[in-house]
């Protein structure tokens, strides 16, 4: 059988990375298997919960290229996939469990519960508190507000081989009456994606090792239940660089932040992959290699520190490599960001020829778009400290005969341009660099750019005459 597996976010924000990669795993899987990535949304916290959070979170997916086979937008013959809209599953099976023993109603009040906390607490500061079954075998008083809890066993262990930690083994004596739906009637995580698994016959549960503890309670439920189990694969954390859980304060966590950054859909994912997996000491990989590669065999248990520098550092690996960024799509890529810059409808041409000067100097579409942008502004931005310091009024005069030299070049190309100005050099005793960077400002408005003939070259012949002739005129005023 094919595998099923999904990605179940909650629905109280963004898309964080450390969700990112969860989903990304999960769908690597689908795909290398041919299989199906279900998406739920787990929206039963209603405090928590809302719908521009659902949708920047389906925005995010559908920016890195995780699509979905069912689910949201998508549809399937298993939903609703939001859990909100699933309250009458989950009631009817509570009703079953506490008809057949496995559950009951517990009517202790958050204030007796506290009590009891603290009064384990003052003889034993150390001690963990475990719900006593104060309820097991209490009568039902429909008039009172009250949890169900499932009946838990005292005796034995709860056991499992999960994909990537090997055999995990937990005594029942650690397991307690846990709660199953709360007083509004919302069932608790467990319940829910134990249900929803199950009907919507999920294969494999990967998920962030955080949840490596609630396995055991799911497995008790799959067995009271009397359903057969998936599988399970728990991935190692993503944290700090102080080995903290990774938050705000230490690195932007939010998909759409690497997005704004300039960063691609790949240059994320190829970050994030290696969060838990490896294949040999390759470290930047296409799309359709990683669906090849990807198995559970070479994902490790050992967490991981979130790296910024790193993060960008393959980014820009990513971006800059032809072979997995072409032309066509860098220029697309980069559009928004030319646009953000004043610059919505860069002419096509004119980008894909901009485009080789600068991928091995922009680290991202954001520094793209600023290095990009001399090539569509006419005249271009002068930068106020390099005029002063390279368009003298002896530069001028340099100008003026430059902007004549090039006039009567009969080929535009970079290696007759070069030509012609170095014949000159030496027609006049000159150096390079008593031109070269006042040629550079007049051309790009910036002391620092491309080799100076190749951005003639994309500029052509009409437009570089014309700059260089204006900072002539600029030139010492």
């Amino acid at each position: 059988m094919a595998p099923r597996v999904r990605f179940a976010p909650s629905p109280s924000g963004y898309l964080h990375i450390g969700g990112a990669r969860t989903a990304l795993f999960n769908w690597l899987w689908a795909r290398n298997q041919g299989g199906r990535l279900i998406l739920r949304v787990e929206d039963t916290d209603q405090e928590r919960s809302s719908l521009d959070s659902v949708s920047a979170i389906l925005d995010a997916l559908k920016w890195l290229g995780l699509d979905w086979d069912e689910g949201p937008e998508v549809g399937g013959p298993f939903g609703s996939y939001f859990q909100s809209e699933r309250k009458p599953l989950y009631r009817e099976a509570t009703e079953r469990l506490i008809s057949a023993g496995k559950a009951y109603r517990c009517y202790c009040t958050k204030e007796e519960l506290d009590r009891a906390r603290e009064e384990l607490k003052a003889g034993n500061p150390k001690a963990a508190f475990v719900y006593p079954g104060t309820c097991r075998d209490r009568k039902d008083q429909p008039d009172l507000p009250s949890v169900v809890r499932f009946k838990a066993p005292h005796e034995g262990s709860t056991d499992f081989v999960d994909k990537v930690f090997g055999e995990v083994r937990t005594p029942n004596t650690a397991q307690q009456d846990f709660v199953l739906v709360r007083t509004d009637g919302y069932p608790l995580y467990n319940l829910a994606a134990t249900i929803d698994d199950h009907e919507m016959d999920i294969t494999l549960v990967a998920r962030g090792r955080d949840h490596i503890g609630n396995t055991p309670q799911q497995l008790l439920l799959y067995r009271a239940f009397g359903w057969q189990p998936p599988e399970f694969a728990h991935l190692p954390m993503m944290l700090s660089p102080k080995g903290e859980k990774l938050s705000k304060r230490h690195a932007s966590v939010a998909v759409q932040d690497y997005r704004e950054r300039g960063y691609t859909a790949m240059g994320v994912l190829n970050y994030l992959v290696r969060f838990g997996w490896s294949s040999g000491d390759q470290e930047i990989f296409s799309r359709d290699e990683l669906i090849r590669l990807f198995d559970w065999d070479h994902v490790n248990k050992s967490d991981g520190k979130f790296d910024e520098k790193k993060f960008a550092d393959v980014a820009f690996e990513h971006l800059k490599r032809p072979e997995l960024t072409n032309l066509a799509e860098y220029a697309l890529w980069a559009r928004p960001f030319l646009a953000k810059r004043g610059i919505p409808d860069a002419p096509e041409e004119l980008l894909l020829a901009a485009i080789p000067l600068i991928r091995e100097r922009a680290r991202t579409l954001v520094d793209a778009a600023r290095e990009l942008d001399f090539y569509f502004r006419e005249p271009p931005e002068l930068d106020e400290k390099a005029r002063q310091k390279f368009l003298t009024a002896e530069a001028g005069a340099h100008l003026r005969a430059l902007s004549q030299l090039f006039s009567a070049c009969p080929e535009w190309k970079a290696e007759a341009l070069e030509a012609a100005l170095r014949g000159w050099l030496e027609e006049t005793g000159r150096q390079l660099k008593e031109v070269a960077q006042a040629a550079r400002v007049a051309l790009t408005g910036r002391s620092a750019s491309p080799p100076l003939f190749d951005v003639m070259v994309v500029l052509g012949r009409e437009r570089s005459l014309a700059r260089l002739a204006r900072a002539a005129e600029l030139a010492g005023s």
